[in-house]
């Protein structure tokens, strides 16, 4: 699928759901959310075919995100189910990890390639004021498991906090060449004012190369993390709502006033 841009788009990145077992100070409001119905969320099979649409317009490249992926009920099977799409030539993750010690193994087994391991810190202490109350040890727990079950390569994502002296960058890149990790580097962003700078260590915010949709939880298909155009697949159809997000993905990321990163993904 080409863009008016000429970009060519073959990656879709997906919100399973809004919820979340951490509540990070950059992405959850401490008062708490408004979770969607379940009746709005969208079922494993409408995801599936999804997938199944976007394959047949040219999206090669999955990408599993939330809210916290993990907890969803029957992520590994929703991973098998795509698996089984043809022309899906990869299918990842990003995940805080809290969990993945548990799903790893299982995931490998369904089809996932590899695996993207939120983590801002490697202070227990600092971990737990960022995430509002996390266990470091869990996610190192996830990373191992991820290793064991060949989730590979291991990608560590790092917001970088305006606060930056709290998370000690240097021992986080000391532990990622210590196990054998890359490290992506995303400075903290706003979508309400349109405030994003290209990822250090990836392509993420580099609007000239952007290869991506985004389909969220309750079935909006957006043609951009920072715009508020969104269409869904439920009213309009999958390959219709598909159309109209490439004709309306823009040139560059404005604002999104509609998301939070919680609802989108990141």
């Amino acid at each position: 699928m080409l863009d008016q841009f000429n970009r060519n788009i073959t990656y879709l990145r997906i919100s399973v759901t809004d919820r979340c077992n951490l509540r990070c100070t950059y992405c959850m409001p401490a008062g708490g959310i408004q979770l969607l119905q379940k009746k709005e969320i969208l079922t494993l099979e409408e995801i599936a075919e999804v997938v199944k649409t976007g394959a047949e317009l040219g999206i090669k490249k999955i990408r599993l995100t939330g809210g916290e992926p993990l907890v969803r009920k029957g992520i590994t099977d929703l991973v098998a189910m795509i698996k089984r799409v043809d022309g899906i030539e990869e299918i990842a993750m990003t995940t805080n990890g809290i969990l993945l010690s548990k799903y790893a193994s299982e995931l490998k087994e369904a089809g996932l390639n590899r695996i993207n391991i939120s983590l801002d810190s490697v202070s227990p202490d600092m971990f737990r004021q960022i995430t509002r109350g996390g266990k470091l040890s869990d996610v190192f727990d996830g990373i191992q498991a991820a290793k064991t079950a060949g989730l590979t390569p291991i990608k560590i994502n790092v917001v970088k906090l305006h606060d930056g002296e709290i998370q000690d960058i240097d021992s986080i890149k000391k532990f990622a060449v210590q196990e054998g990790l890359k490290v992506r580097f995303i400075s903290q962003m706003d979508l309400k004012t349109g405030s994003f700078s290209q990822v250090e260590g990836g392509d993420g915010g580099n609007c000239t190369i952007c290869n991506r949709l985004r389909l969220t939880a309750n079935g909006m298909i957006k043609p951009c993390l920072f715009s508020n155009s969104e269409y869904s697949i439920r009213e309009y159809g999958i390959k219709e709502a598909f159309k109209m997000a490439l004709g309306s993905k823009p040139r560059k990321g404005i604002i999104n006033s509609q998301n939070s990163f919680y609802n989108i993904g990141g």
